[in-house]
């Protein structure tokens, strides 16, 4: 700890945290073991961190919500363990929709990204530089997002996606593929991700045809998933796919 810190008496501190000269941890925050806090940091009421973190200097968690129909209630921004927030992140609190704002474990979140209420973001994410995500937002596990991305509200990217950099993206992104380009695009899937992940060759080519199927074939996407459920032998993979696919509200990007 440090003097020069404000640490409210209500906050609750684990064990050897770190907090750098002029950071300000506020009343109702929770910080867990091994967390370290860099110097002009904010961490407002209603934020919960894990372990193992590292908040470098110039973030501010927990500010409330740019939404006009806030209105002061109850809601929290919540942090997994072993995750890094870089400098001058924002990471605002959920509102009554959802009540909070999650972001899982070991994920990064590069400098001057902000998260905006109620996105829910799940693990091993990286967030590249100045990434913007609107309200609302849900960004499934390992997803890798490149600088400069402005995600609309309610959009939702699948696992192990990838977002080129500078991407407008205004519709949902399915598992496991590459989107780029303006406007947004299917480009293939993530296949070097893929493979750095475990993924076998065999599971990389089911997933290609099946996206084959539903951006490269005549078929419109309703039909391309009835042929991929009757033809396509079962596995997480493809009912991850289907499943998301047919869960959009939004609808998914376009093929190239």
């Amino acid at each position: 700890m440090n003097n020069n810190a404000f640490i409210h008496p209500d906050a609750k501190i684990g064990k050897n945290v770190t907090v750098a000269p002029f950071a300000y941890i506020d009343e109702d925050v929770v910080i867990g073991d091994n967390t370290y806090v860099g110097p002009h940091a904010t961490i407002l009421k209603k934020t919960r961190i894990g372990e193992n973190c590292r908040i470098f200097p110039g973030a501010v968690i927990g500010a409330e919500p740019q939404d006009l129909k806030f209105h002061g209630e109850d809601s929290y921004v919540v942090i997994g363990n072993n995750t890094t927030i870089r400098e001058c992140v924002t990471i605002h609190r959920g509102t009554a929709s959802r009540g909070k704002t999650v972001v899982g474990d070991n994920c990064l979140i590069m400098a001057y990204c902000h998260v905006a209420h109620d996105c829910v973001l799940g693990n091993n994410i990286i967030m590249s530089n100045a990434t913007q995500l609107a309200g609302e937002v849900e960004v499934s596990d390992f997803v890798v997002i490149g600088g400069g991305t402005l995600v609309h509200q309610f959009t939702k990217i699948g696992c192990h996606a990838m977002i080129q950099g500078g991407t407008k993206l205004n519709k949902d992104v399915p598992p496991y593929v590459i989107a780029a380009h303006e406007p947004v695009a299917y480009f293939g899937i993530n296949s070097v991700g893929l493979r750095r992940r475990g993924f076998s060759n065999e599971t990389i080519a089911s997933i290609q045809e099946i996206y084959r199927q539903i951006f490269l074939s005549e078929l419109n996407v309703k039909a391309a998933l009835e042929k991929i459920v009757a033809e396509v032998p079962q596995s997480p993979e493809r009912d991850a796919i289907v499943d998301f696919i047919k869960s959009s509200e939004r609808g998914i990007i376009k093929g190239h």
